[in-house]
C-alpha cells in the first residue's frame, strides 16, 4: 500500500472511532453497533498479522480505558480478532459487501465471546443469554453498519490512478 493508501485508511479507521464515541452512546441501543470492530477490520485486512494484533491491541486499549472491571479483556479480544483477520485477509475480505458483511458479523460475535469469557462480565443463564442472543443481535447490527459505512467511504477508499 502507498501512503495516499495508508493515509485514507488512517483517515477513514478516525472517522469510525469518533463515531464509536459520539454516535454510539447517542443510540443507546442493547445491541449496538461496535465501530471499533468496523475500524479494526478495515485496518487489520490491509496490515500483516503482527501489525494488525497491535493495532487490535491499541484499539482494545482504547476500549478498556473506560470499563472498570475486566481491564485487557478487550485488548486480548481486538488483538486475536485483528491478527485473524489480517492472516484471513485473501480468503474473505474482497470487494463483495455480503462477504464483507458476514466477515464483519463473524468477528463482532467472536470479540463478543472472548470479551464475555476472558472479562468473566456474565454467569450462568445471563452470560448465555448474552453469547446467544445480544451478541448475535449486535454482531448483525454491526455488520449492517459496517456495509453501510463501508459502502459510503468506497469513494475515499479508492485508489485513483491519474
Amino acid at each position: 500500500m502507498n501512503w495516499t493508501g495508508a493515509a485514507r485508511t488512517v483517515v477513514v479507521c478516525a472517522i469510525l472511532i469518533v463515531l464509536q464515541y459520539t454516535l454510539r452512546p447517542l443510540l443507546a441501543w442493547r445491541a449496538s453497533i461496535d465501530f471499533l470492530i468496523v475500524a479494526l477490520l478495515l485496518g487489520a485486512v490491509r496490515m500483516r498479522p503482527g501489525w494488525a494484533a497491535v493495532y487490535g491491541f491499541l484499539l482494545g486499549l482504547v476500549s478498556d480505558s473506560l470499563m472498570v472491571n475486566g481491564f485487557g479483556a478487550a485488548a486480548l479480544a481486538m488483538s486475536l480478532v485483528g491478527f485473524s483477520a489480517s492472516w484471513l485477509k485473501a480468503v474473505f475480505f474482497a470487494d463483495n459487501l455480503a462477504l464483507n458483511g458476514f466477515f464483519l458479523f463473524l468477528a463482532k460475535w467472536v470479540f463478543d465471546l472472548i470479551f464475555l469469557l476472558v472479562g468473566h462480565r456474565a454467569h450462568g443463564v445471563e452470560l448465555i443469554m448474552q453469547i446467544l442472543v445480544w451478541s448475535p443481535l449486535s454482531a448483525a447490527v454491526t455488520a449492517v453498519a459496517g456495509v453501510i459505512a463501508l459502502s459510503l467511504l468506497k469513494p475515499l477508499m479508492e485508489v485513483r490512478t491519474a
